[in-house]
């Protein structure tokens, strides 16, 4: 038999997908993306995060995923690794900025931590927009890896637009409310904790 990765999202998960029309607007699409977290916090799916990628003049959904680390046994199983590549997947193209495709961006109910911030960088996407920022996933216990202080300016370095905090708040919300529903906190060595 030959090894093979196999990754599901949830049911849930996969019917908001289905029944999501074009959204017009950042916070539209911010709020579709952190209505994911919360449901997949209390679904018990995964971790607090999430994120879809979207064209970004029509506001079309083209995936989107959340965080299944645990569920998946797979620490490469964050939302926006996940997100990327199943667009890639649907759209048969390895490069989200490839010619003849619509302009895509990446919509993460966190800011990326360390190996998101690189997938993002080789994906194709021309914009990133997030909510929660690093510091507030590292305050409830997550460990971000190490990043440039300045990574927003990395990917602008790279011609991709960053727009920080949209709907930070209602984000934030949802990694309280994984923290004191006693979530796990998966960080390398760490075992996991609640």
């Amino acid at each position: 038999m030959k090894p093979a990765l196999r990754i599901e999202l949830p049911e849930w998960l996969t019917t908001a997908c289905r029944d999501c029309g074009p959204l017009a607007t950042d916070a539209e699409r911010m709020g579709f993306v952190v209505d994911l977290s919360r449901r997949n916090v209390e679904t018990h799916s995964g971790g607090p995060f999430a994120a879809a990628v979207f064209e970004i003049d029509s506001g079309r959904l083209v995936a989107a995923a959340t965080n299944l680390v645990v569920a998946s046994h797979c620490s490469a199983a964050h939302a926006e690794v996940l997100a990327l590549s199943f667009a890639q997947q649907a759209l048969g193209r390895h490069d989200l900025g490839a010619e003849g495709l619509p302009a895509m961006e990446l919509v993460g109910s966190c800011e990326p931590c360390a190996m998101c911030l690189g997938a993002l960088g080789w994906s194709g996407v021309r914009r990133v927009v997030c909510a929660a920022t690093g510091g507030d996933a590292e305050t409830i216990g997550f460990d971000e890896g190490p990043k440039p202080a300045d990574w927003a300016g990395e990917l602008r370095r790279r011609d991709i637009e960053v727009v920080e905090g949209v709907l930070r708040a209602e984000a934030v919300a949802v990694l309280l409310t994984y923290r004191q529903l006693g979530g796990m906190i998966y960080n390398a060595r760490s075992g996991g904790s609640a």
